[in-house]
């Protein structure tokens, strides 16, 4: 298995960088689903307006957000065999990231990364619409979070 990711940070004065943590989550996504297909798939981090105006075009919700997924599997297979399985884009605006930390009292690099474990979730299929797949949705989360020791 291949994984083609890109990280895009387009908040200038955001340095951290989160590459090799968003890999990490992905290798571990990949072994605790047992999925064994390449994957691409890409994260933007943006500010709150951006993601503002994204909530606004794409889902008709006037406010910011803290992550929004565009998984392409959504509406059509694009999976063509020999490919890398393409699963789409990953916002992640920073502004909220930071906000929500110390709302719930926790490290900004474990908020990104429960942030990114939660739009690849969304990525692979997972949602959380009805209570039952919003449990299931937090346990998978958990779990891989707590497998690469990002904590509170």
């Amino acid at each position: 298995m291949e994984i083609d990711f890109a990280l895009i940070n387009e908040v200038e004065s955001f340095k951290e960088d989160y590459q090799q943590d968003y890999l990490a989550i992905i290798e571990e996504a990949t072994k605790q689903l047992n999925i064994d297909e390449s994957l691409e798939l890409s994260c933007i981090l943006v500010d709150d307006q951006k993601i503002h105006d994204i909530n606004n075009e794409y889902r008709k919700i006037d406010r910011s957000t803290d992550v929004i997924s565009f998984a392409l599997e959504d509406s059509e297979q694009y999976y063509v065999k020999g490919m890398p399985r393409s699963l789409g884009d990953i916002f992640i605006s920073v502004d909220h990231a930071k906000m929500q930390a110390e709302e719930y009292g926790h490290s900004l690099k474990r908020e990104m990364c429960f942030l990114f474990t939660h739009g690849l979730l969304h990525l692979l299929g997972y949602d959380h619409i009805e209570k039952d797949d919003e449990e299931k949705m937090l346990r998978i989360q958990k779990s891989i979070l707590e497998a690469l020791g990002i904590g509170r």
